[in-house]
């Protein structure tokens, strides 16, 4: 087992040396190397996909099955009238609303910054292809 591994790393060794050089478009190579993609985790494309599941699925049934709740606790809390179930049901409906109104927040949040994130990148993109061309204007 360990003659297995010494062999192994002997030849990551030979390989490595003739393999010597500066590649900004590459990670480690070998056992060093990070597991999964080389890409970004997800497109423009991807994101606006996502962000449109949101807007278009996510917050709508979110708010459907808020609404649902109410009117199923409002009805039960009349039912309850006079009893401390009714009192209890009133604590439950304010906690559900202020969850409700928490989870409406943040899937705006992520929509708005899954849109965003595109916009970012690109001017990153922008901002670095200018100063690479800026920079071979002036022969640096």
């Amino acid at each position: 087992m360990a003659a297995d591994l010494d062999q192994e790393r002997g030849r990551e060794r030979a390989g490595s040396a003739d393999q010597v050089g500066l590649r900004l478009n590459s990670g480690p190579q070998g056992s060093f190397a990070p597991v999964g993609s080389k890409d970004f985790a997800s497109t423009p494309a991807a994101k606006k996909v996502a962000s449109g599941v949101i807007q278009n699925e996510l917050e709508p049934a979110t708010k459907t099955a808020a609404e649902h709740a109410d009117d199923v606790t409002s009805t039960a809390h009349k039912g309850f009238d006079g009893w401390q179930t009714a009192a209890g049901l009133k604590k439950v409906a304010d906690s559900w609303g202020q969850q409700v109104r928490t989870l409406m927040g943040r899937l705006s949040s992520e929509k708005v910054a899954l849109r965003g994130a595109e916009s970012v990148f690109a001017r990153n993109d922008t901002g670095v292809g200018s100063q690479f061309l800026k920079s071979a204007l002036n022969g640096v």
